[in-house]
């Protein structure tokens, strides 16, 4: 078990330092130009956001579900922003009114990705980097580090 949490750890760590080389990190590149940015958690709050998020591979999809012992996908993200320190609102749509609006080109590691429907926010999840996020995916599934599968989502950056 310990051997198993250690290499994930391992992965984890090695995914987000090459999602942050990817990002323009150190290379004098800003990777926010909205005004509010000063306002937004770091890039270090973002990794810490996605180690958390990783400790609960694994933890099943339970409609409504805001603990451990289950998630869905806003839960998840509420729990995972509140390692630390960040108080999200419970659902998804009130979660994406919360959050800074930004461009695909502009996520990082720890910025939320929103899966939406006309204006309806219908599902949401933390960015992880290259293309990848953490999520609590649905009915029958459990929290897994998965693909964005379309290019159909709005990024939203926690104040």
């Amino acid at each position: 078990m310990h051997a198993a949490r250690h290499a994930l750890r391992h992965v984890v760590g090695r995914l987000l330092v090459a999602s942050i080389l990817a990002a323009g990190l150190g290379t004098g590149i800003s990777l926010t130009s909205a005004p509010s940015a000063q306002a937004a958690v770091s890039s270090s709050v973002g990794i810490k956001v996605v180690r958390a998020a990783a400790t609960r591979r694994g933890t099943p999809y339970v409609y409504g579900g805001t603990t451990v012992r289950g998630f869905d996908c806003s839960g998840y993200t509420r729990w995972a922003y509140a390692r630390v320190g960040k108080h999200l609102p419970r659902t998804a749509q009130a979660q994406y009114r919360a959050t800074i609006h930004i461009r695909p080109s502009q996520r990082r590691p720890g910025d939320l990705v929103f899966f939406h429907s006309g204006r309806h926010i219908y599902h949401v999840g933390i960015y992880a980097g290259h293309g990848r996020m953490w999520a609590s995916p649905h009915t029958g599934a459990r929290v897994r580090l998965a693909k964005i599968w379309t290019s159909n989502v709005w990024y939203g950056r926690v104040r």
